[in-house]
């Protein structure tokens, strides 16, 4: 789609969504928090289309389900559509979603780190226990993800289930999304009792924001619909880039942040600050 494509849509998008007091002190408390229509059904029905046909010709040659590991059979993921749709970008970058994520922060700006359309097939896989921070090299613990459906999620599927207060506890396991993590992670959370929330049927538009330590996991989906959801990961701008740990983040600085050395601003074109208090 053109960029004359992009702008026709008007003032799209660029409302505020008010959070109130106890939505902010919620978040930080718990670690993940659910907004009802942070888009709304007009909003969503112009960009869904174009996410969805992003990631169909992004996935063209991706594997048949049954051929794919655990990671691979939770979703089709693809990443930075943004860069590849000039009307998904619109959607991405909005200036709505960034104020969210930096107030349920408490943080002056953010940057997006990148999005990541995960659709999970009829048919397809759990997603395991997993924090997602283990595979950023950002030093900071001001991380926040959007996790928004294109489609009305049915009770069947659900939302993502989070444990309380996980993010307070940072680094918890080095696992990687896997059969291994599911298991270790589990156990941890039995072993001490943590409380999980699961926030059930959602509609289109509906989002929710989890920090980047919260413990969480998905359900697979048993109907014959695919769950079509957008992502975009935030992170307080002024952060810096960390020396990488292990491959994940290695492979992530290079990714995410072209350029960037451990120790600079975590800042590339790939970054932009998309917004900014004041």
């Amino acid at each position: 789609m053109s960029q004359d494509q992009a702008t026709s849509f008007g003032p799209v998008l660029e409302g505020d969504y008010v959070l109130t007091a106890e939505q902010v002190a919620s978040y930080q408390k718990n670690g993940h928090i659910l907004l009802r229509q942070a888009a709304n059904e007009e909003e969503i029905s112009l960009f869904q289309p174009a996410i969805e046909e992003t990631v169909r010709e992004a996935a063209m040659g991706l594997k048949p389900l049954e051929e794919r590991d655990t990671y691979g059979k939770a979703f089709i993921q693809i990443c930075n559509l943004w860069k590849m749709n000039p009307v998904v970008a619109r959607f991405v970058l909005a200036r709505r979603f960034a104020k969210i994520a930096a107030e349920l922060m408490g943080v002056d700006g953010v940057r997006i780190y990148h999005d990541q359309a995960l659709f999970k097939e009829p048919g397809g896989g759990h997603t395991p226990w997993h924090q997602d921070q283990i595979y950023w090299p950002l030093d900071t613990d001001k991380t926040i993800t959007m996790w928004m459906p294109l489609v009305p999620v049915p009770e069947e599927i659900g939302s993502m289930t989070f444990v309380d207060e996980s993010h307070l506890n940072g680094f918890i396991s080095r696992e990687l999304i896997s059969d291994e993590s599911h298991r270790t992670l589990k156990e941890y959370i039995e072993k001490k009792g943590l409380q999980q929330v699961q926030y059930g049927a959602l509609a289109a538009g509906d989002a929710t924001f989890h920090a980047g330590w919260t413990l969480h996991s998905a359900p697979g989906n048993p109907t014959p619909n695919t769950r079509q959801v957008m992502t975009v990961i935030y992170y307080a701008d002024g952060t810096k880039a960390l020396e990488p740990d292990s491959n994940a983040r290695r492979n992530d600085l290079s990714a995410w942040l072209p350029g960037v050395q451990p120790g600079e601003p975590a800042a590339t074109e790939l970054n932009p600050l998309l917004y900014k208090h004041g």
